[in-house]
């Protein structure tokens, strides 16, 4: 029997061997592994201590003095910047009235800069999703990315969003809103963070660079002239060929039946 042969029957040679398989299958993954979007600016102590001051005094009746939330608003620790910088950046927080649904209002009364530091105090309880890098946010022209992110959101978001992203009912008074006019950040931060009845859509399901694909094509259709002429909700000529067709044949039964009124 030669030294060789001896080591492979060793009791731990199968141990080793399971021990570099999870080593070369580690090391793949995190190759290949989707990039997640940082954020392109790193908050400082005072933009921190700023962004205290201002959620003590505009969110701490609700989520509680210390984030940790209250009956009247949940637990921010955790949620990360993203999601400050979406509900405060579209005007849905600080919130107005209590609803099924929050809407989305504009900027609101905060700037920028503000919003930033109330994401900055936020991010500092816990680790979240991060707002996203200015690489990613960008709409590109590029017609194999806009092909690409309509296939994405036809099978991600269509159903609820309707296909060009003119917003539909949900259930419970509920609603997905129209994405006309959002701000492209806050379309990739929806995406991040699941706002309300959103799922959430991390980089393992939709990567960065898929996100701006969406992005893309969301800017595509908000940009492009109706298909038919009129909008009737984007949905093409043939869709307002039967609007116009049913509303004809509306009017000829309703001349029909006055006509047969007044001969009798």
């Amino acid at each position: 029997m030669t030294a060789l042969a001896a080591r492979r029957r060793h009791p731990l040679a199968t141990v080793v061997l399971l021990l570099l398989a999870l080593l070369v299958t580690g090391a793949a993954y995190a190759t290949v592994a989707p990039r997640e979007a940082t954020a392109s600016t790193t908050a400082g102590a005072d933009d921190v201590e700023a962004g205290q001051e201002l959620f003590l005094a505009n969110c701490a009746t609700c989520h509680g003095t210390q984030a940790e939330g209250t009956r009247n608003g949940p637990s921010l620790i955790g949620v990360g910047a993203a999601a400050v910088h979406f509900q405060v950046g579209t005007g849905r927080m600080p919130l107005q009235k209590t609803d099924v649904q929050a809407p989305r209002r504009g900027p609101g009364e905060f700037s920028e800069d503000e919003i930033r530091q109330l994401a900055a105090y936020v991010a500092s309880l816990g680790p979240g999703p991060a707002i996203p890098d200015d690489e990613y946010v960008q709409p590109l022209d590029d017609p194999d990315r806009i092909a690409e992110g309509y296939e994405l959101f036809r099978v991600n978001c269509a159903m609820c969003h309707n296909v060009v992203g003119a917003g539909g009912a949900l259930t419970r008074g509920k609603y997905a809103p129209a994405l006309m006019d959002v701000e492209p950040v806050h379309i990739y931060e929806a995406m991040q963070t699941g706002p309300q009845a959103m799922p959430v859509f991390n980089d393992a399901n939709i990567t960065p660079d898929e996100k701006q694909s969406i992005i893309s094509y969301l800017k595509n259709v908000e940009e492009r002239s109706p298909a038919g002429g009129w909008s009737l909700g984007s949905l093409g000529p043939v869709s307002e060929g039967l609007f116009v067709w049913v509303g004809l044949l509306g009017l000829l039964i309703g001349a029909a039946v006055w006509l047969g009124a007044k001969s009798s």
